[in-house]
C-alpha cells in the first residue's frame, strides 16, 4: 500500500485498545512511526507485535494521560529526538458513569474532566511547538454526538466533549496562519469496550468495527488534508462545520 506518512512522527493517546489501537496501526502501515501512549502495558505490547508484523515501527509510552508533568517529559523527549511532530491525535476518553447529574459523584466529574478535556489542552499546550515545527502538522481529537444532543444521563461525559469542540476551534484559529490542522473527529456508536459499558443492551455486531472507523479517520491525518475546524461525522460520512445555535 501506499505510505502517504513515510518518515512522519504520529503521536496516538489511547492506544492500547479500540479506535485508539486500530489507528494507530493504520497510521504505521501509512508509514508512520508511531508514538504510542495508554496506561495499560499489554495491550501496548499487543500492538507493537501488530505494527512490527505489518512492517512499522513504533514507540511505546506506558503513560496516565492525566499525568500533567509526563505530558511535558515526552514532548521534550520527542523534541530532543526529532525535533517536531507531524501528527497527534488527542483519542484517550473515558465515559464514567451515566447517570443524573445529581447523582455525579464529584471524584468522577472531575477524573472524566481530566482524560477527556484538561489532558488534551496539555497535549496541544507541550506538542503546539513541535506540530509547528513539521511540514504539514495535523492535530485530531476524537469527540462525540453526545456533546450536542443533550441526551438525559450523559452530563460529564457530554460537557467534556463539548469543552473539547471548543477547544479545537479555537486552536484551530489560533494556527489559521501555520502549517498545522486542527480537527474534531466524531466516530459514533461503535464496537469498543467503552461503548459496551455504557449501553450493554446493544448489540455489538451491529456496530462497525475500530478497524473500519479509523479508515475515515487516517486521511485527517495526512499532509493533503487542508480543513481545519471542522467535525467529521463518521455515519453520514460528511465533514462539518461548527455552527452558532440556530
Amino acid at each position: 500500500m501506499s505510505q502517504p506518512l513515510s518518515d512522519r512522527i504520529a503521536l496516538v493517546t489511547g492506544a492500547s485498545r479500540g479506535i485508539g489501537a486500530a489507528l494507530a496501526l493504520q497510521l504505521a502501515q501509512a508509514g508512520a512511526h508511531v508514538v504510542a501512549v495508554a496506561r495499560t502495558v499489554g495491550g501496548l505490547e499487543e500492538l507493537d507485535d501488530q505494527i512490527k508484523a505489518a512492517g512499522g515501527s513504533a514507540t511505546l509510552v506506558p503513560l496516565d494521560i492525566k499525568d500533567m508533568d509526563g505530558i511535558a517529559r515526552l514532548a521534550l523527549a520527542l523534541h530532543d529526538r526529532y525535533g517536531r511532530l507531524d501528527v497527534l491525535v488527542g483519542n484517550a476518553g473515558v465515559l464514567g458513569p451515566l447517570s443524573p447529574l445529581g447523582h455525579v459523584e464529584p471524584k468522577d466529574w472531575n477524573n472524566i474532566l481530566a482524560v477527556n478535556i484538561t489532558a488534551n489542552w496539555q497535549l496541544i499546550r507541550t506538542m503546539d511547538p513541535l506540530l509547528k515545527a513539521a511540514p504539514a502538522g495535523r492535530a485530531v481529537f476524537i469527540s462525540s454526538a453526545l456533546s450536542w444532543l443533550g441526551r438525559a444521563y450523559t452530563g460529564p461525559y457530554a460537557a467534556s466533549k463539548a469543552a473539547l469542540n471548543a477547544l479545537v476551534q479555537v486552536y484551530a484559529a489560533e494556527t489559521a496562519t501555520t502549517n498545522v490542522k486542527v480537527n474534531a473527529f466524531n466516530p459514533g456508536p461503535t464496537r469498543t469496550k467503552m461503548y459496551a459499558s455504557g449501553w450493554p443492551g446493544v448489540d455489538p455486531e451491529t456496530l462497525p468495527a475500530p478497524e473500519e472507523v479509523v479508515k475515515a479517520l487516517v486521511p485527517l491525518c495526512l499532509p493533503s488534508f487542508t480543513e481545519s475546524g471542522k467535525l467529521y461525522d463518521y455515519r453520514p460520512a460528511k465533514l462539518l462545520e461548527f455552527r452558532a445555535p440556530a
